[in-house]
This record gives C-alpha cells, sequence and structure tokens, in this order.
C-alpha cells in the first residue's frame, strides 16, 4: 500500500548496473521494503508516495542519472532512485479472480485462484500465458490478467 507522505533530505546514490544499461520504457519492480516515489528528478522535491510494498512491478518511462520515473499501476508517474528499483520481474493480478494452471493453455489443471492485488513474480511468458510464484506455489497465468507485461510480451 501507499500513503501520503512529506519530502526527506539526503543523499545521492548510485544507480544499479542493471538500470544503467536498459533502453527504456522497461520494467522494473521496487527492491525496498519503503521506497519514496517524488514530483520530480532530486531528494528536493516533494515525496507523492511512500510505497511499503516490496515487488511491486513499474514501469520506468525515463532516466536522468540515478532517478527514474516510474509509472504504476494506476497510470500516475513520479520520480524514483534506481538503487530502490530492482530488475526483477513481477506482476499484479488485476480485476477479479484468476486461475493458476499446471501449464500454460488450455490443457492446463486448475492449481488454484488468485485474487486482485496479490503481486507474483514471473519467469517466463509465451505472450499468452506467464509462469508466476507467489509465495511458494507456481503455475501459469494468462498475460492478460496481470499487470506487470507488454501485452504480447515474451520472456524467456
Amino acid at each position: 500500500m501507499r500513503r501520503a507522505l512529506l519530502p526527506i533530505i539526503g543523499f545521492a546514490l548510485a544507480a544499479p548496473a542493471f538500470a544503467q544499461e536498459r533502453p527504456v520504457p522497461y520494467w522494473a519492480s521496487i527492491a525496498a521494503g519503503q521506497a519514496l516515489m517524488r514530483t520530480g528528478p532530486d531528494r528536493t522535491y516533494p515525496a507523492l508516495w511512500l510505497y511499503k510494498r516490496r515487488d511491486l512491478p513499474v514501469r520506468v518511462l525515463q532516466v536522468l542519472g540515478p532517478w527514474r520515473r516510474v509509472q504504476e499501476q494506476d497510470g500516475s508517474s513520479g520520480w524514483m532512485l534506481a538503487t530502490l528499483l530492482a530488475a526483477r520481474r513481477t506482476a499484479v493480478v488485476m480485476g477479479q479472480y484468476r486461475p493458476i494452471l499446471s501449464e500454460p493453455g488450455p490443457n492446463g489443471h486448475l492449481l488454484w485462484q488468485a485474487e486482485p492485488g496479490v503481486i507474483g513474480r514471473i519467469s517466463k511468458c509465451d505472450g499468452q500465458y506467464c509462469r508466476i510464484q507467489i509465495g511458494e506455489k507456481v503455475g501459469w497465468i494468462e498475460q492478460s490478467g496481470i499487470w506487470g507485461t507488454d501485452p504480447g510480451e515474451h520472456i524467456p
């Protein structure tokens, strides 16, 4: 979850190597247990939100030094230090309960259902289904039912 917060002043940190080499836009996830989103690319800008949900997926739209302009699921955007982000791919279950299957496609057997808002780590996508890990459970979910990938995206 997130909540409004007053700005905090501090020092800038170096960007992780993964964030310096990727063309934008790209997907990332929040690496820290607490991460501030700001109105601009500097610690002097006011904070918009304090995120307290590790692994929340974000879309990186712009790179400026150690700062990343990110977009979240509801479309809002702001700036985060790259050190608060990870290359780990994650996704949020959207809209309604989604079936998690034993294999991708119509031949997969229902393992369980994931509730909207649940975050899982994704490791593969074939353009229609993604392999998702939620806690200790692993299965396949329709790509159209998650936020954290591009439509039809393939992740080897």
